[in-house]
């Protein structure tokens, strides 16, 4: 049985003073904390005689995941260049962005935030056709679809994504449950968190899920 693990990484913690919902805006970074986390989980991926093999190391788009794959590559290359093989490069892909959501720019769940205004919390009332934006099954098969054609061009294989909380969770969430709506207060998805997916190559079946919290330490 050929088997393809992909290792979701979420971002570490971004510099938001303002409590704003960045969502895909541009210019959100990580912050000297995030580096940090990033940091750490690059050291435990790089030190794991299991994840160090990866072949591949992916992202989404924006500044933050970037930044994160950043720090894993920078701990994970030396690596591989005492094994004489050839440092890896950054890939990045649309389908593992974050969930657009129309409440971006805003403030949320920080004092008298947007969430709470003019009866906005009715727009997350239903899970299943949410009025915020992005639905959880539109977020969980756009992960879906990548996760599938990376299982075929990556046999045998594992390698790294990052990517962000809600397309980690959603994601997960299908393949756990059948369905990708869920509360987001239930989220098990720590910031830099690594949630492991392996696949049976020629099936497409999980074969396990498995989540590790390597910066839950860092402050």
């Amino acid at each position: 049985m050929t088997a393809t693990t992909i290792h979701f990484v979420r971002h570490g913690k971004v510099y938001n003073p303002d409590h704003l919902l960045y969502e895909r805006l541009p210019d959100f970074h990580l912050s000297d904390v995030g580096r940090r986390m990033a940091e750490a989980t690059g050291a435990y991926i790089a030190a794991s005689p299991q994840m160090n093999t990866v072949s591949a190391v992916y992202s989404s788009p924006l500044d933050r995941t970037r930044e994160t794959a950043g720090a894993i590559l920078a701990a994970l290359n030396p690596v591989r260049e005492a094994r004489g093989q050839e440092p890896l490069t950054l890939t990045t892909d649309e389908r593992v962005i974050e969930a657009g959501n129309e409440f971006r720019g805003k403030r949320i769940g920080h004092g008298e935030g947007a969430l709470w205004r003019n009866g906005n919390w009715k727009l997350v009332a239903n899970l299943w056709k949410p009025s915020w934006g992005e639905s959880y099954a539109h977020i969980a098969a756009r992960v879906g679809d990548f996760a599938r054609e990376k299982v075929r061009q990556h046999p045998g294989e594992q390698i790294i994504v990052v990517s962000h909380e809600s397309p980690i969770w959603s994601f997960r969430h299908l393949l756990e449950t059948g369905h990708a709506e869920h509360w987001m207060f239930l989220r098990h998805t720590a910031l830099a968190s690594i949630t492991s997916i392996t696949f049976d190559c020629e099936t497409g079946r999980v074969m396990s899920i498995t989540y590790v919290d390597p910066a839950a330490g860092i402050q």
